[in-house]
């Protein structure tokens, strides 16, 4: 009867190693898409305090993202609700917004780039008008969503350019130089709610070939 019990025991034993499951592996593309298309515009916020860590990390993908020539014109101020943020931002209707978020981040483009030309690369600096500013913060600032949403945060792109009622409080209560332009404010905290994303697929966008 033991002997029986035992190879009972084994059988089960060995049912059982053939019987589990290797963990699943996520899909790395699925998982980006997943991301993205989770993005939302979150404007309600506990009002609790973002690490520091944390936000290196979201300003370290904001700065991954493509710029043109690879100037890189981004700098990125980041305040936070204990400042006087009247004095920073004049009567902006997000405010309430700002107010409860952990932090705020103003992103900001150097209109001029020092360096060499295109032509003469191993020439001094000189100062060259960048055309390309709008589309490198473009792009900074849906990194620093992305990023946001990854992090399970929420966050809203508030306009700052082209709106002179916006941006001149930001010019002189930050100090910016006059090259410099705050192109976008984005307040970053812990969602008090929940914010669905939005479907926005539409294929009658889509034109293949031709328009």
């Amino acid at each position: 009867m033991k002997k029986v019990i035992l190879m009972l025991a084994a059988a089960l034993t060995v049912a059982a190693c053939c019987n589990k499951q290797e963990p699943v592996q996520a899909d790395p593309a699925e998982t980006v898409m997943q991301n993205i298309l989770s993005r939302k515009s979150v404007r309600q916020y506990t009002g609790d305090t973002i690490p520091g860590a944390t936000l290196e990390k979201l300003l370290r993908a904001a700065q991954a993202a493509p710029s043109g020539r690879d100037w890189r014109p981004w700098s990125f101020v980041v305040v936070t609700p204990d400042q006087d943020l009247e004095s920073i931002f004049g009567d902006n209707f997000n405010m309430r917004m700002y107010k409860q978020a952990g932090a705020i981040v103003i992103l900001c483009a150097d209109t001029v780039h020092m360096g060499p030309t295109r032509e003469d690369p191993d020439g001094p600096e000189v100062a060259q008008v960048n055309p390309l500013w709008r589309d490198d913060l473009g792009a900074a600032t849906e990194n620093l969503l992305l990023a946001v949403e990854a992090y399970g945060l929420g966050a809203c792109w508030t306009a700052c350019y082209p709106y002179a009622d916006r941006m001149d409080p930001i010019r002189a209560a930050l100090g910016l130089p006059a090259t410099v332009v705050p192109y976008a404010v984005v307040p970053i905290g812990v969602p008090s709610g929940e914010t669905q994303p939005k479907d926005k697929w539409d294929a009658s966008r889509v034109h293949y070939h031709r328009w």
